[in-house]
């Protein structure tokens, strides 16, 4: 029966159980009297929904307290095994697969490099499957155990009804890529495994917002440096954690050539395949034969050399040069959306980040409007080169709070849209 406000009993009860999973996941462990306050819930319902979690497994005790005197009060934590998800990368240079508890513990990793960066399709796809698989096997899990696996990918995503997601990756040559429909086709996994798929930036904006150093942040950006360059807006202004291609903002009118085939990009100047192009289009020697990752590490390295050697002057132009566009991209960021934190992610981002994180900020604060200037905090990210998969993997498990803690139903047709509310409400912390 719905009520007034065309909530149902079980609209309600999934709710009870969505607010007590969420509070403990983040604030944990608590014990039923300090639950009561911070979900809202009276003492009664806080019996009935903590009972009935307990009752499927998704609870456990983790200790006790003493109370004022009275008995101890026991303490209750999310149990870690009670679900599986598993987080994919699919970057520009590999593809990373990692299996996580409940809990985003991670329990295997299975890595595919690309090599001579193939984005072939059913490349991508057999990588995807064969990963899957493989840290599967080796945590010896059964894949009707899983909740979901979450898919972060370069471009933009569609979400469509009838064929689930669909990619739109001009950079790598992705043209309405139906991905999700072929994963589906001859998978070896049941119905009850969904595919949760989107933007890489976006499963790290994810990460770093429910667990990294945007945590408590109303206003933030996340950006990735790869390959490429992307980002992540968290704003009271914009659909809550929506990917934007902002590596394709042009910073150079008539300038270098992007990938995507325009002039001028962000991208053409400051993401890692740009980066090396520049260097050794000005006279610098990456080292043969290695990935992008080997060679910014040997291009940092030649800047900035140890033991007193001298400095390679060419690289170390391209770097500084390229900071000073990194700080100009930021403040359009800063300018557009008035974020309190942007956060620098990315394997790429982490690299130049540790060295230029300084300068990027100057210039960031130099190219922007000064009131929304002095208000933002730029910062790395905290998670590290496996936010993405991280975020990937929060896919399914915020499908699976929006669920109650309820296990998938068969999704013949891609994901429902639960897990997309989920993602746009407010992250709790």
């Amino acid at each position: 029966m719905a009520g007034r406000n065309g909530r149902t009993v079980r609209d309600l009860r999934r709710a009870n159980r969505t607010a007590v999973l969420q509070r403990l996941y983040f604030d944990g462990p608590l014990s039923r009297f300090e639950l009561g306050p911070v979900t809202g819930l009276s003492s009664g319902s806080v019996s009935n929904v903590v009972a009935d979690l307990v009752a499927d497994g998704l609870l456990e005790e983790a200790g006790s307290v003493d109370s004022d005197g009275g008995r101890p009060r026991t303490l209750l934590r999310v149990a870690p095994a009670s679900g599986h998800m598993i987080g994919v990368d699919v970057g520009e240079t590999r593809v990373r697969v990692e299996l996580f508890d409940l809990t985003l513990t991670e329990l295997a990793r299975a890595e595919r490099p690309l090599e001579q960066r193939r984005y072939e399709v059913g490349g991508i796809v057999g990588h995807i499957r064969d990963g899957v698989a493989e840290v599967l096997a080796a945590a010896d899990l059964a894949p009707e155990r899983l909740l979901g696996v979450g898919i972060g990918v370069p471009g933009i995503v569609e979400h469509t009804s009838g064929r689930g997601a669909v990619v739109h990756g001009q950079t790598i040559g992705w043209d309405a890529v139906p991905l999700e429909e072929l994963l589906r086709q001859g998978s070896p996994f049941p119905d009850t495994v969904p595919f949760f798929i989107d933007n890489g930036a976006k499963t790290l904006g994810q990460a770093e917002m429910w667990f990294g150093g945007g945590r408590g942040a109303d206003n933030a950006c996340v950006v990735l440096f790869g390959s490429g360059v992307g980002a992540c807006l968290v704003t009271p202004d914009v659909e809550r954690g929506r990917a934007v291609e902002w590596g394709h903002l042009t910073v150079r009118v008539r300038g270098r050539r992007c990938r995507c085939g325009a002039l001028g990009c962000l991208e053409a100047y400051a993401g890692a395949e740009a980066l090396l192009d520049r260097w050794r289009e000005e006279g610098g020697r990456p080292p043969e034969g290695t990935d992008e990752e080997t060679a910014l590490t040997a291009m940092l390295a030649a800047a900035y050399p140890a033991d007193g050697d001298p400095a390679d002057p060419v690289a170390l132009a391209v770097l500084e040069e390229t900071a000073e566009y990194l700080g100009a991209g930021l403040s359009d960021l800063i300018n557009l959306f008035q974020p309190e934190r942007i956060l620098i992610g990315g394997w790429a981002g982490l690299q130049l980040g540790t060295r230029f994180l300084p300068a990027v900020r100057r210039h960031a604060t130099a190219y922007a409007l000064r009131h929304p200037a002095q208000k933002v905090t730029v910062e790395l990210g905290r998670l590290g080169p496996d936010a993405v998969t991280v975020g990937a993997a929060i896919l399914p498990l915020a499908d699976f709070f929006a669920r109650g803690g309820r296990r998938p139903e068969p999704l013949p047709s891609g994901p429902p849209p639960a897990w997309r509310t989920a993602l746009e409400e407010r992250t709790p912390h």
